[in-house]
């Protein structure tokens, strides 16, 4: 699994009052101890900074390829920052994180990304609401995204799609249906694109002490659809264990053979059972619960895990 250390994001105070300091030690320190973790990549979220994007992004990156060779994620909506990253970037191919079917954004982001060799993840979203149904979000994919790649002789290989994961406090009928559009876009195109999950953003507005378990047991969920990368925390080590059992076929343990069960059950389209998971173990039960929430079987609660 391609994972993007999504750790350097501005919406932490940290992170932000380290980018207003210029405190290179801080982002050195933090791109090595994602990379030591299992990042194959790492974010660098600035958000929007209109004011001072051009600068701020060039010096994060030469901060950061001073102490990690990994391709780096240019995470923001400021075309400018992000061109003006891709000057400065002198070690792996970069990301270019994103491109949406918004018309300015679709005519202008893919020149940037193609001029630069740069990799682009493309978001299934236009003006207005994301798509509910996998069918509208892999329709934005073939009918906008994709064409506007050829159009401009952007090498497929390197476009990822992000069919958009949302949160289950409040957008829980997206969460199937993104794990639908994944396996959708495997067969929509020949040769069929890289996919991407942002999967922190499945447990967004939920008790921090309850996040965890959402995503790792969702990311066990979106492998088993053929999901390619995400955007993720490497220091979560559960979530990275539950990615090597799946990698591993590790069944070694109760726990992990409930994992693999799952994994193969969506791989195989098929809908995960209570039969799979032994209900008398706490671990496995919470997993169960989990999953009903996720395949929207269940409405997702604050307490969910209690009743």
């Amino acid at each position: 699994m391609y994972i993007i250390g999504e750790n350097i994001h501005v919406v932490s105070p940290k992170v932000a009052r380290a980018i207003e300091e210029r405190d290179a030690q801080f982002f050195q320190d933090m791109a090595v101890r994602q990379v030591d973790a299992g990042a194959s990549a790492v974010d660098l979220n600035i958000g929007p900074q209109k004011r001072h994007g051009e600068e701020i992004l060039p010096w994060l990156v030469g901060t950061v390829e001073e102490v990690v060779d990994v391709p780096l994620v240019f995470d923001t909506t400021n075309l400018d920052a992000i061109e003006a990253a891709c000057k400065v970037v002198s070690k792996a191919q970069p990301i270019i994180n994103s491109v949406s079917a918004k018309e300015e954004s679709l005519e202008k982001v893919p020149l940037v990304a193609a001029e630069y060799d740069a990799r682009l993840i493309g978001l299934t979203m236009e003006s207005g609401m994301i798509p509910v149904s996998a069918d509208e979000r892999v329709t934005i994919a073939i009918e906008k995204l994709i064409p506007r790649m050829l159009e401009v002789g952007f090498p497929m290989e390197d476009f990822i799609i992000d069919p958009l994961v949302l949160t289950v406090s409040g957008c829980q009928e997206y969460c199937p249906e993104f794990i639908d559009a994944v396996r959708m876009l495997k067969v929509a195109w020949d040769p069929a694109p890289k996919t991407n999950a942002g999967l922190s953003n499945v447990s967004n507005a939920v008790p921090h002490e309850m996040r965890p378990l959402l995503n790792r047991v969702y990311q066990v969920m979106i492998m088993g659809a053929g999901v390619d990368m995400i955007i993720a925390d490497p220091f979560d080590e559960d979530l990275m264990e539950f990615i090597r059992i799946v990698e591993e076929r590790d069944d070694s343990t109760p726990l992990g053979e409930s994992l693999l069960k799952l994994h193969d059950r969506v791989a195989a389209m098929e809908e995960p059972t209570a039969e799979d998971f032994d209900l008398d173990d706490p671990k496995q039960e919470a997993v169960w619960k989990t999953v009903q929430v996720l395949e929207n079987e269940i409405i997702y609660t604050d307490s969910y895990l209690r009743v």
